[in-house]
Protein backbone atom coordinates (compact mmCIF):
# COMPACT_ATOMS: atom_id res chain seq x y z
CA UNK A 1 0.00 0.00 0.00
CA UNK A 2 0.84 3.35 -0.93
CA UNK A 3 1.90 5.36 2.36
CA UNK A 4 2.67 9.55 3.02
CA UNK A 5 4.88 10.19 5.79
CA UNK A 6 4.79 13.91 7.40
CA UNK A 7 7.13 13.87 10.21
CA UNK A 8 10.23 16.69 11.78
CA UNK A 9 13.71 16.19 10.29
CA UNK A 10 17.11 18.36 11.03
CA UNK A 11 18.04 19.46 7.55
CA UNK A 12 21.42 21.70 7.10
CA UNK A 13 21.35 22.32 10.86
CA UNK A 14 17.72 23.14 10.95
CA UNK A 15 14.58 21.87 11.85
CA UNK A 16 12.11 20.60 8.92
CA UNK A 17 8.98 19.23 8.27
CA UNK A 18 9.71 16.33 5.92
CA UNK A 19 6.73 15.18 3.72
CA UNK A 20 7.20 11.80 2.14
CA UNK A 21 4.82 10.42 -0.82
CA UNK A 22 4.77 8.26 -3.72
CA UNK A 23 5.55 10.45 -7.06
CA UNK A 24 2.17 12.43 -8.30
CA UNK A 25 2.60 15.41 -10.19
CA UNK A 26 -0.97 17.14 -8.52
CA UNK A 27 0.34 16.56 -4.81
CA UNK A 28 3.07 18.52 -6.23
CA UNK A 29 1.79 21.02 -7.84
CA UNK A 30 0.12 21.86 -4.44
CA UNK A 31 3.31 21.67 -2.06
CA UNK A 32 4.55 23.71 -4.34
CA UNK A 33 2.49 26.51 -2.91
CA UNK A 34 3.85 26.47 0.58
CA UNK A 35 6.61 29.00 0.68
CA UNK A 36 10.30 27.38 1.37
CA UNK A 37 9.19 24.10 0.35
CA UNK A 38 12.22 22.48 -1.61
CA UNK A 39 13.30 18.81 -2.94
CA UNK A 40 16.19 17.07 -0.66
CA UNK A 41 18.18 15.08 -2.68
CA UNK A 42 19.56 13.41 0.35
CA UNK A 43 16.74 12.37 2.07
CA UNK A 44 14.85 11.96 -1.03
CA UNK A 45 11.76 13.69 0.01
CA UNK A 46 10.07 17.51 0.10
CA UNK A 47 10.70 18.98 3.29
CA UNK A 48 8.90 22.17 3.90
CA UNK A 49 10.22 24.95 6.99
CA UNK A 50 8.84 24.19 10.64
CA UNK A 51 6.80 26.82 11.18
CA UNK A 52 3.03 27.38 12.46
CA UNK A 53 2.73 29.04 8.65
CA UNK A 54 4.21 26.03 6.89
CA UNK A 55 1.60 23.92 8.78
CA UNK A 56 -1.01 25.92 8.34
CA UNK A 57 -0.25 25.70 4.49
CA UNK A 58 -0.18 22.02 4.62
CA UNK A 59 -3.78 21.68 6.20
CA UNK A 60 -4.77 24.40 4.06
CA UNK A 61 -3.51 22.34 0.81
CA UNK A 62 -4.61 18.86 2.13
CA UNK A 63 -7.45 19.74 4.31
CA UNK A 64 -8.41 15.35 5.01
CA UNK A 65 -5.09 15.57 7.39
CA UNK A 66 -5.93 14.33 10.71
CA UNK A 67 -3.73 15.57 13.64
CA UNK A 68 -2.42 13.84 16.33
CA UNK A 69 -0.59 15.30 19.37
CA UNK A 70 2.46 13.35 20.52
CA UNK A 71 4.37 12.99 23.51
CA UNK A 72 8.06 13.10 22.33
CA UNK A 73 7.58 16.43 19.48
CA UNK A 74 6.84 20.21 20.07
CA UNK A 75 4.32 19.94 16.66
CA UNK A 76 1.67 17.80 15.95
CA UNK A 77 2.30 14.65 13.38
CA UNK A 78 -0.10 14.92 10.79
CA UNK A 79 -1.58 11.32 9.20
CA UNK A 80 -3.08 12.41 5.56
CA UNK A 81 -5.50 9.94 4.41
CA UNK A 82 -5.11 9.23 0.29
CA UNK A 83 -7.68 7.58 -1.20
CA UNK A 84 -7.33 3.86 -0.98
CA UNK A 85 -4.03 4.70 0.64
CA UNK A 86 -3.45 3.60 4.34
CA UNK A 87 -1.76 5.98 6.65
CA UNK A 88 1.54 5.31 9.00
CA UNK A 89 3.55 7.68 11.16
CA UNK A 90 7.21 7.00 10.76
CA UNK A 91 8.69 6.95 14.28
CA UNK A 92 11.03 9.15 15.49
CA UNK A 93 14.67 7.90 16.35
CA UNK A 94 16.09 9.70 20.20
CA UNK A 95 17.23 13.12 19.24
CA UNK A 96 19.15 15.36 21.75
CA UNK A 97 17.06 18.25 23.64
CA UNK A 98 18.57 20.41 21.54
CA UNK A 99 16.83 18.82 18.28
CA UNK A 100 13.42 17.94 20.05
CA UNK A 101 12.66 21.44 21.67
CA UNK A 102 13.71 24.29 19.20
CA UNK A 103 12.84 27.55 19.45
CA UNK A 104 9.47 27.98 17.93
CA UNK A 105 9.15 30.56 15.27
CA UNK A 106 6.32 33.24 15.44
CA UNK A 107 4.81 33.93 12.02
CA UNK A 108 1.01 34.26 11.89
CA UNK A 109 -0.78 32.26 9.31
CA UNK A 110 -2.51 33.20 6.71
CA UNK A 111 -6.09 33.44 7.08
CA UNK A 112 -7.81 31.27 4.49
CA UNK A 113 -11.45 31.77 3.41
CA UNK A 114 -13.58 28.96 4.53
CA UNK A 115 -16.49 29.97 3.02
CA UNK A 116 -17.79 29.12 -1.35
CA UNK A 117 -16.50 31.91 -2.44
CA UNK A 118 -14.68 30.76 -5.51
CA UNK A 119 -16.82 30.98 -9.11
CA UNK A 120 -14.88 28.60 -12.05
CA UNK A 121 -16.06 30.02 -15.78
CA UNK A 122 -15.14 27.55 -18.65
CA UNK A 123 -15.06 29.70 -22.14
CA UNK A 124 -13.56 27.46 -24.51
CA UNK A 125 -10.12 27.31 -24.09
CA UNK A 126 -9.99 30.09 -21.24
CA UNK A 127 -10.79 29.04 -17.54
CA UNK A 128 -11.33 32.00 -15.64
CA UNK A 129 -10.95 32.05 -11.85
CA UNK A 130 -12.54 34.54 -9.59
CA UNK A 131 -11.55 34.10 -5.81
CA UNK A 132 -10.93 36.19 -2.66
CA UNK A 133 -6.99 37.45 -2.41
CA UNK A 134 -5.07 35.10 -1.03
CA UNK A 135 -1.12 34.42 -1.18
CA UNK A 136 -1.48 30.55 -1.06
CA UNK A 137 -4.23 30.76 -3.63
CA UNK A 138 -2.41 33.05 -5.79
CA UNK A 139 0.70 30.96 -5.72
CA UNK A 140 -1.57 27.98 -6.57
CA UNK A 141 -2.53 29.97 -9.35
CA UNK A 142 0.66 30.97 -10.76
CA UNK A 143 1.92 27.11 -11.11
CA UNK A 144 -0.17 27.09 -14.42
CA UNK A 145 1.90 27.59 -17.36
CA UNK A 146 0.40 31.03 -19.23
CA UNK A 147 -2.14 32.50 -16.46
CA UNK A 148 -2.64 35.66 -16.11
CA UNK A 149 -4.28 37.90 -14.05
CA UNK A 150 -6.74 40.22 -15.56
CA UNK A 151 -6.97 43.93 -14.17
CA UNK A 152 -10.00 45.04 -15.24
CA UNK A 153 -12.16 42.15 -14.84
CA UNK A 154 -10.14 41.15 -11.44
CA UNK A 155 -9.96 37.45 -12.48
CA UNK A 156 -7.68 34.79 -13.16
CA UNK A 157 -7.35 33.37 -16.61
CA UNK A 158 -5.66 29.38 -16.79
CA UNK A 159 -5.49 27.75 -20.45
CA UNK A 160 -8.11 24.99 -20.56
CA UNK A 161 -6.33 21.82 -21.37
CA UNK A 162 -4.76 18.62 -20.25
CA UNK A 163 -6.67 18.47 -16.72
CA UNK A 164 -6.04 21.78 -15.97
CA UNK A 165 -9.92 22.20 -14.88
CA UNK A 166 -9.51 19.01 -12.24
CA UNK A 167 -6.86 20.24 -10.59
CA UNK A 168 -8.65 23.59 -9.80
CA UNK A 169 -11.29 21.37 -8.72
CA UNK A 170 -9.37 19.31 -6.54
CA UNK A 171 -7.26 22.23 -4.94
CA UNK A 172 -10.76 24.55 -3.84
CA UNK A 173 -13.38 22.01 -3.72
CA UNK A 174 -15.64 22.75 -1.36
CA UNK A 175 -14.79 27.02 -1.79
CA UNK A 176 -16.07 26.55 -5.13
CA UNK A 177 -19.38 28.80 -5.47
CA UNK A 178 -20.43 28.16 -8.65
CA UNK A 179 -18.76 26.29 -12.03
CA UNK A 180 -20.03 27.97 -15.47
CA UNK A 181 -19.27 26.19 -18.77
CA UNK A 182 -20.12 27.80 -21.38
CA UNK A 183 -20.71 25.82 -24.53
CA UNK A 184 -20.04 28.98 -27.14
CA UNK A 185 -16.62 30.69 -27.46
CA UNK A 186 -16.17 34.02 -28.39
CA UNK A 187 -13.05 34.98 -30.76
CA UNK A 188 -12.09 38.39 -30.71
CA UNK A 189 -9.81 39.58 -33.96
CA UNK A 190 -8.20 42.69 -35.21
CA UNK A 191 -11.68 42.91 -36.85
CA UNK A 192 -14.54 41.26 -35.60
CA UNK A 193 -15.99 38.83 -32.88
CA UNK A 194 -17.13 35.45 -33.67
CA UNK A 195 -19.20 33.40 -31.09
CA UNK A 196 -18.15 29.40 -32.11
CA UNK A 197 -20.04 26.39 -30.18
CA UNK A 198 -17.73 23.52 -28.59
CA UNK A 199 -18.34 21.35 -31.76
CA UNK A 200 -16.92 24.36 -34.25
CA UNK A 201 -13.75 25.48 -36.20
CA UNK A 202 -13.47 28.71 -37.15
CA UNK A 203 -11.16 28.99 -40.44
CA UNK A 204 -10.40 32.86 -40.95
CA UNK A 205 -9.01 33.90 -43.82
CA UNK A 206 -6.56 36.98 -43.41
CA UNK A 207 -5.43 39.23 -46.13
CA UNK A 208 -1.83 38.65 -45.75
CA UNK A 209 -2.43 34.95 -47.00
CA UNK A 210 -2.88 32.77 -43.81
CA UNK A 211 -5.47 30.88 -42.21
CA UNK A 212 -6.36 31.43 -38.71
CA UNK A 213 -7.82 28.15 -37.23
CA UNK A 214 -9.96 28.58 -33.96
CA UNK A 215 -11.09 25.44 -31.82
CA UNK A 216 -11.02 23.74 -28.52
CA UNK A 217 -8.90 20.97 -27.63
CA UNK A 218 -8.47 18.19 -29.90
CA UNK A 219 -5.41 16.25 -29.87
CA UNK A 220 -6.06 14.86 -33.43
CA UNK A 221 -7.13 18.05 -35.03
CA UNK A 222 -3.70 19.75 -33.53
CA UNK A 223 -1.71 16.91 -34.67
CA UNK A 224 -2.81 16.80 -38.29
CA UNK A 225 -1.72 20.54 -38.36
CA UNK A 226 1.40 20.64 -37.43
CA UNK A 227 1.91 18.37 -40.84
CA UNK A 228 0.88 21.39 -43.00
CA UNK A 229 3.98 23.66 -44.07
CA UNK A 230 5.06 26.58 -41.98
CA UNK A 231 2.32 26.51 -39.07
CA UNK A 232 2.69 28.54 -36.03
CA UNK A 233 0.52 28.58 -32.55
CA UNK A 234 -0.04 32.24 -31.33
CA UNK A 235 -0.29 31.75 -27.41
CA UNK A 236 -1.44 35.47 -26.90
CA UNK A 237 -4.36 34.80 -29.18
CA UNK A 238 -4.50 30.60 -28.62
CA UNK A 239 -5.27 30.13 -32.43
CA UNK A 240 -3.10 28.32 -35.09
CA UNK A 241 -2.56 29.92 -38.33
CA UNK A 242 -1.13 28.20 -41.42
CA UNK A 243 -1.15 29.42 -44.97
CA UNK A 244 -3.71 29.47 -47.10
CA UNK A 245 -3.94 27.38 -50.25
CA UNK A 246 -6.79 25.53 -51.59
CA UNK A 247 -5.14 22.43 -51.08
CA UNK A 248 -4.34 22.96 -47.56
CA UNK A 249 -7.95 24.05 -46.54
CA UNK A 250 -9.40 20.68 -48.42
CA UNK A 251 -6.85 18.85 -46.53
CA UNK A 252 -8.14 21.47 -43.19
CA UNK A 253 -11.70 20.78 -43.74
CA UNK A 254 -11.37 16.64 -44.20
CA UNK A 255 -9.46 16.89 -41.07
CA UNK A 256 -12.36 18.94 -39.63
CA UNK A 257 -15.04 16.37 -40.96
CA UNK A 258 -12.97 13.11 -39.97
CA UNK A 259 -13.40 14.52 -36.08
CA UNK A 260 -16.58 14.92 -36.21
CA UNK A 261 -16.47 18.90 -35.92
CA UNK A 262 -18.27 21.18 -37.52
CA UNK A 263 -16.59 23.49 -40.60
CA UNK A 264 -17.03 27.46 -40.60
CA UNK A 265 -15.16 29.98 -42.32
CA UNK A 266 -15.11 33.56 -42.55
CA UNK A 267 -12.76 36.38 -44.71
CA UNK A 268 -11.04 39.48 -43.39
CA UNK A 269 -10.85 41.96 -45.60
CA UNK A 270 -7.69 44.50 -45.75
CA UNK A 271 -7.86 47.16 -43.48
CA UNK A 272 -8.06 50.77 -45.40
CA UNK A 273 -6.78 52.98 -42.59
CA UNK A 274 -3.24 52.78 -42.89
CA UNK A 275 -1.42 56.08 -43.77
CA UNK A 276 -0.13 56.75 -47.28
CA UNK A 277 3.56 57.43 -48.58
CA UNK A 278 4.13 60.98 -49.02
CA UNK A 279 5.01 61.71 -52.38
CA UNK A 280 7.01 64.57 -53.45
CA UNK A 281 3.91 66.27 -54.32
CA UNK A 282 2.75 66.25 -50.93
CA UNK A 283 6.09 67.56 -49.06
CA UNK A 284 7.76 70.77 -48.78
CA UNK A 285 11.39 71.16 -49.67
CA UNK A 286 11.22 67.11 -50.45
CA UNK A 287 14.88 65.70 -49.81
CA UNK A 288 15.87 63.48 -53.13
CA UNK A 289 18.46 60.70 -52.46
CA UNK A 290 22.01 61.69 -52.12
CA UNK A 291 23.50 61.09 -55.27
CA UNK A 292 26.56 59.25 -53.40
CA UNK A 293 24.86 56.55 -52.59
CA UNK A 294 23.77 56.08 -55.91
CA UNK A 295 26.82 56.10 -57.42
CA UNK A 296 27.78 53.83 -54.32
CA UNK A 297 24.93 51.05 -55.47
CA UNK A 298 26.08 51.11 -59.07
CA UNK A 299 29.63 50.97 -58.09
CA UNK A 300 28.91 48.11 -56.29
CA UNK A 301 26.70 46.48 -58.94
CA UNK A 302 23.16 46.52 -57.63
CA UNK A 303 20.37 45.61 -59.79
CA UNK A 304 17.92 48.11 -61.16
CA UNK A 305 15.63 47.32 -59.07
CA UNK A 306 17.24 47.05 -56.05
CA UNK A 307 18.67 50.81 -56.57
CA UNK A 308 15.06 52.26 -57.34
CA UNK A 309 13.46 50.29 -54.09
CA UNK A 310 16.47 52.02 -51.61
CA UNK A 311 15.75 55.21 -53.05
CA UNK A 312 12.43 55.25 -52.63
CA UNK A 313 12.72 54.12 -49.31
CA UNK A 314 15.57 56.11 -47.88
CA UNK A 315 13.85 58.92 -49.30
CA UNK A 316 10.69 57.79 -47.23
CA UNK A 317 13.20 58.15 -43.98
CA UNK A 318 14.50 61.18 -44.85
CA UNK A 319 11.35 63.10 -45.11
CA UNK A 320 9.78 61.39 -42.32
CA UNK A 321 12.19 63.96 -40.52
CA UNK A 322 12.07 67.01 -42.27
CA UNK A 323 13.96 69.20 -40.30
CA UNK A 324 17.41 67.16 -39.59
CA UNK A 325 19.96 66.87 -41.87
CA UNK A 326 20.45 64.06 -43.43
CA UNK A 327 23.89 62.50 -41.36
CA UNK A 328 22.29 63.63 -38.24
CA UNK A 329 19.68 60.85 -38.56
CA UNK A 330 20.83 58.27 -35.82
CA UNK A 331 19.65 55.15 -34.07
CA UNK A 332 16.96 56.59 -31.89
CA UNK A 333 15.13 57.96 -35.24
CA UNK A 334 15.33 55.38 -37.29
CA UNK A 335 13.67 53.00 -34.95
CA UNK A 336 10.85 55.41 -34.26
CA UNK A 337 10.91 55.67 -38.24
CA UNK A 338 10.27 51.87 -38.46
CA UNK A 339 8.03 52.08 -35.78
CA UNK A 340 5.92 54.45 -37.85
CA UNK A 341 6.26 52.23 -40.53
CA UNK A 342 4.26 49.23 -38.62
CA UNK A 343 1.79 51.07 -36.70
CA UNK A 344 0.73 53.89 -38.99
CA UNK A 345 1.62 52.62 -42.50
CA UNK A 346 0.76 49.23 -41.94
CA UNK A 347 3.73 47.98 -44.37
CA UNK A 348 4.82 44.66 -44.62
CA UNK A 349 7.06 42.55 -43.22
CA UNK A 350 9.58 42.61 -46.44
CA UNK A 351 8.74 46.28 -46.74
CA UNK A 352 10.26 47.00 -43.39
CA UNK A 353 13.59 45.18 -43.62
CA UNK A 354 13.43 46.59 -46.87
CA UNK A 355 14.01 49.96 -45.34
CA UNK A 356 16.30 48.86 -42.20
CA UNK A 357 18.26 47.52 -45.00
CA UNK A 358 18.32 50.98 -47.28
CA UNK A 359 19.34 52.61 -44.22
CA UNK A 360 22.14 50.44 -43.32
CA UNK A 361 23.24 50.75 -46.38
CA UNK A 362 23.97 54.75 -46.59
CA UNK A 363 24.88 55.03 -42.84
CA UNK A 364 27.33 52.11 -43.13
CA UNK A 365 28.61 51.95 -47.01
CA UNK A 366 28.92 55.54 -48.09
CA UNK A 367 29.18 57.16 -44.71
CA UNK A 368 31.82 54.47 -43.96
CA UNK A 369 30.10 54.06 -40.23
CA UNK A 370 30.31 50.74 -38.46
CA UNK A 371 28.25 47.98 -39.38
CA UNK A 372 25.94 47.93 -36.24
CA UNK A 373 22.91 46.00 -34.96
CA UNK A 374 19.64 47.81 -34.39
CA UNK A 375 18.55 47.67 -31.41
CA UNK A 376 14.76 46.77 -32.81
CA UNK A 377 12.79 43.21 -33.69
CA UNK A 378 13.31 42.38 -37.22
CA UNK A 379 9.77 41.09 -38.41
CA UNK A 380 9.64 37.58 -39.77
CA UNK A 381 8.13 36.94 -43.13
CA UNK A 382 4.82 36.18 -43.48
CA UNK A 383 5.22 32.73 -44.69
CA UNK A 384 2.36 32.62 -47.08
CA UNK A 385 1.89 30.18 -50.08
CA UNK A 386 2.02 31.34 -53.52
CA UNK A 387 -1.00 31.56 -55.17
CA UNK A 388 -0.80 29.26 -58.22
CA UNK A 389 -3.42 28.91 -61.00
CA UNK A 390 -5.45 25.91 -61.94
CA UNK A 391 -4.12 24.56 -66.13
CA UNK A 392 -8.03 26.01 -66.86
CA UNK A 393 -7.67 29.03 -65.25
CA UNK A 394 -4.04 29.68 -67.30
CA UNK A 395 -5.95 28.42 -70.53
CA UNK A 396 -9.23 30.83 -69.95
CA UNK A 397 -6.46 34.05 -69.15
CA UNK A 398 -4.39 33.78 -72.99
CA UNK A 399 -7.87 32.85 -74.65
CA UNK A 400 -9.18 36.14 -73.13
CA UNK A 401 -6.03 38.19 -74.43
CA UNK A 402 -6.48 38.97 -77.79
CA UNK A 403 -3.58 41.56 -78.51
CA UNK A 404 -0.79 39.66 -79.74
CA UNK A 405 2.51 41.12 -78.31
CA UNK A 406 0.01 40.90 -74.93
CA UNK A 407 -0.36 37.25 -75.33
CA UNK A 408 3.11 36.61 -76.44
CA UNK A 409 4.57 38.30 -73.34
CA UNK A 410 2.12 35.89 -70.66
CA UNK A 411 2.86 32.98 -72.87
CA UNK A 412 6.56 33.14 -72.47
CA UNK A 413 6.60 34.29 -68.94
CA UNK A 414 3.97 30.99 -68.09
CA UNK A 415 5.59 28.67 -70.64
CA UNK A 416 9.26 29.30 -68.96
CA UNK A 417 8.65 30.33 -65.12
CA UNK A 418 10.08 33.72 -66.12
CA UNK A 419 10.35 36.87 -63.23
CA UNK A 420 8.27 39.62 -64.97
CA UNK A 421 11.57 41.49 -65.00
CA UNK A 422 13.27 39.13 -67.15
CA UNK A 423 10.92 39.26 -69.42
CA UNK A 424 11.56 42.90 -70.83
CA UNK A 425 14.79 42.15 -70.71
CA UNK A 426 15.07 39.48 -73.30
CA UNK A 427 16.96 39.97 -76.47
CA UNK A 428 16.09 38.06 -79.48
CA UNK A 429 19.35 35.79 -79.13
CA UNK A 430 18.46 34.62 -76.20
CA UNK A 431 15.99 33.07 -78.01
CA UNK A 432 17.70 29.31 -79.05
CA UNK A 433 15.18 27.80 -81.40
CA UNK A 434 17.57 24.96 -82.22
CA UNK A 435 17.89 23.52 -78.82
CA UNK A 436 14.73 24.92 -77.22
CA UNK A 437 15.95 26.90 -74.42
CA UNK A 438 15.94 30.44 -73.54
CA UNK A 439 19.13 32.06 -71.93
CA UNK A 440 18.40 34.31 -69.23
CA UNK A 441 21.51 36.77 -68.53
CA UNK A 442 22.32 38.34 -65.26
CA UNK A 443 18.97 37.70 -63.60
CA UNK A 444 18.36 37.78 -60.10
CA UNK A 445 21.19 37.48 -58.05
CA UNK A 446 23.71 38.48 -61.07
CA UNK A 447 23.10 34.83 -62.15
CA UNK A 448 22.53 33.22 -65.73
CA UNK A 449 20.52 30.00 -66.27
CA UNK A 450 18.96 27.94 -69.48
CA UNK A 451 14.88 27.48 -68.82
CA UNK A 452 12.38 25.69 -71.35
CA UNK A 453 11.53 26.98 -74.90
CA UNK A 454 7.83 25.17 -75.28
CA UNK A 455 6.90 24.07 -78.93
CA UNK A 456 3.36 26.71 -78.51
CA UNK A 457 5.11 29.06 -77.33
CA UNK A 458 7.80 29.51 -80.00
CA UNK A 459 5.24 28.98 -82.86
CA UNK A 460 3.44 31.84 -81.04
CA UNK A 461 7.23 34.26 -80.83
CA UNK A 462 7.20 33.54 -84.75
CA UNK A 463 3.82 35.28 -85.54
CA UNK A 464 4.86 37.89 -82.95
CA UNK A 465 8.04 38.37 -85.01
CA UNK A 466 6.66 38.62 -88.06
CA UNK A 467 4.55 41.55 -87.03
CA UNK A 468 6.62 43.58 -84.69
CA UNK A 469 10.18 42.61 -86.24
CA UNK A 470 11.56 43.51 -82.90
CA UNK A 471 15.55 44.47 -83.57
CA UNK A 472 17.43 44.05 -80.08
CA UNK A 473 14.83 43.27 -76.98
CA UNK A 474 12.26 40.70 -77.89
CA UNK A 475 9.54 43.14 -76.45
CA UNK A 476 9.33 46.93 -76.87
CA UNK A 477 7.32 49.71 -76.26
CA UNK A 478 5.79 52.14 -78.30
CA UNK A 479 8.89 54.69 -78.84
CA UNK A 480 11.12 51.32 -79.41
CA UNK A 481 12.26 51.01 -75.69
CA UNK A 482 12.08 47.88 -73.68
CA UNK A 483 8.74 47.40 -72.27
CA UNK A 484 7.42 48.72 -69.73
CA UNK A 485 6.72 45.99 -66.19
CA UNK A 486 3.65 48.45 -65.02
CA UNK A 487 1.97 47.86 -69.17
CA UNK A 488 2.58 44.14 -68.40
CA UNK A 489 0.90 44.34 -64.66
CA UNK A 490 -2.16 46.23 -66.29
CA UNK A 491 -3.28 44.29 -69.30
CA UNK A 492 -2.82 40.84 -66.84
CA UNK A 493 -5.40 42.11 -64.38
CA UNK A 494 -7.55 42.89 -67.35
CA UNK A 495 -7.37 39.36 -68.48
CA UNK A 496 -7.77 38.18 -65.03
CA UNK A 497 -11.44 40.01 -65.32
CA UNK A 498 -12.08 39.15 -69.16
CA UNK A 499 -11.34 35.49 -68.07
CA UNK A 500 -13.27 35.58 -64.46
CA UNK A 501 -10.47 34.45 -62.55
CA UNK A 502 -11.52 35.38 -58.88
CA UNK A 503 -8.04 34.39 -57.46
CA UNK A 504 -5.64 37.84 -55.94
CA UNK A 505 -2.97 36.52 -58.70
CA UNK A 506 -0.62 38.76 -60.16
CA UNK A 507 2.25 38.20 -63.12
CA UNK A 508 4.52 36.58 -60.73
CA UNK A 509 1.68 34.07 -60.10
CA UNK A 510 2.50 32.25 -63.63
CA UNK A 511 6.08 31.61 -62.48
CA UNK A 512 4.64 29.99 -59.50
CA UNK A 513 2.20 28.32 -61.68
CA UNK A 514 4.68 26.61 -63.84
CA UNK A 515 6.49 25.08 -61.03
CA UNK A 516 3.38 23.81 -59.69
CA UNK A 517 2.50 22.43 -62.33
CA UNK A 518 5.83 20.80 -63.83
CA UNK A 519 5.46 19.07 -60.29
CA UNK A 520 2.09 17.70 -60.70
CA UNK A 521 3.28 16.17 -64.16
CA UNK A 522 6.26 14.43 -62.54
CA UNK A 523 9.42 16.61 -62.87
CA UNK A 524 11.98 16.42 -60.40
CA UNK A 525 12.17 19.45 -58.24
CA UNK A 526 15.92 19.58 -58.50
CA UNK A 527 15.26 20.27 -62.69
CA UNK A 528 12.86 22.73 -61.52
CA UNK A 529 15.46 24.78 -59.28
CA UNK A 530 17.40 24.80 -62.02
CA UNK A 531 14.78 26.32 -64.28
CA UNK A 532 13.58 28.68 -61.88
CA UNK A 533 17.21 30.04 -60.60
CA UNK A 534 17.01 29.49 -57.40
CA UNK A 535 19.97 29.20 -55.35
CA UNK A 536 18.90 26.61 -52.71
CA UNK A 537 16.78 23.86 -52.51
CA UNK A 538 14.74 24.75 -49.71
CA UNK A 539 12.83 27.86 -52.08
CA UNK A 540 12.38 25.41 -54.59
CA UNK A 541 10.55 22.98 -51.97
CA UNK A 542 7.81 25.39 -51.19
CA UNK A 543 6.52 23.57 -54.51
CA UNK A 544 6.52 20.02 -52.64
CA UNK A 545 6.03 16.79 -54.24
CA UNK A 546 9.87 15.76 -55.50
CA UNK A 547 9.68 13.13 -57.96
CA UNK A 548 12.63 11.94 -60.81
CA UNK A 549 12.53 12.17 -64.67
CA UNK A 550 15.45 13.50 -66.74
CA UNK A 551 15.86 17.03 -68.50
CA UNK A 552 14.97 15.35 -71.88
CA UNK A 553 12.37 14.17 -70.85
CA UNK A 554 10.52 17.57 -69.00
CA UNK A 555 7.56 19.53 -71.38
CA UNK A 556 6.40 22.81 -70.96
CA UNK A 557 2.94 23.13 -69.22
CA UNK A 558 1.74 24.92 -71.99
CA UNK A 559 2.22 22.13 -74.65
CA UNK A 560 -0.10 20.37 -72.58
CA UNK A 561 -2.73 23.26 -72.91
CA UNK A 562 -5.94 23.24 -75.97
CA UNK A 563 -4.77 27.04 -77.31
Amino acid sequence: MLLMKVTKIIHNLEPRIKVDFPYNQAFIILLRQIEGAKWSQTHRAWHIPYTKLALEQLKHLFPEFEIEQTSHNNFSEVKVPIPNVEVDIEPQPKTSKLETEPKPIEIAATKLPQISSVIVEVIGRKILVKMPKNEIDVKFILTFRFSSWEKEQRMWVIPNYSDNLELIKAYFKDRILQIIVHKAIEINTKQNTYKINEKDVLVVKTPNGRLKVVFGFNKNLTLGIKKMPFWSWDSKNKWWTIPFSDKLLQQLQALIAQEGLIFRIEEEKALTDKVARKSEMDTINYKSCPQEMILKMQELRYSANTITTYVMLFEELINHFPTYDIDKIDERMIIAFCRFLVIERKVSASYQNQAINAAKFYFEKVLGGQRKLYQLDRPNREKALPIVLSTQEITDILKAVTNLKHKTILTVIYSAGLRISEVVNLKIKDIDSERMQIRIEQSKGKKDRYTLLSTKALLILREYFKEYKPKIYLFVGQNGDQYSTRSIQTFFQDALQKAKVKKKASVHTLRHSFATHLLENGTDLRYIQMLLGHESSKTTEIYTHVTTKGFDQIKSPLDLLDI
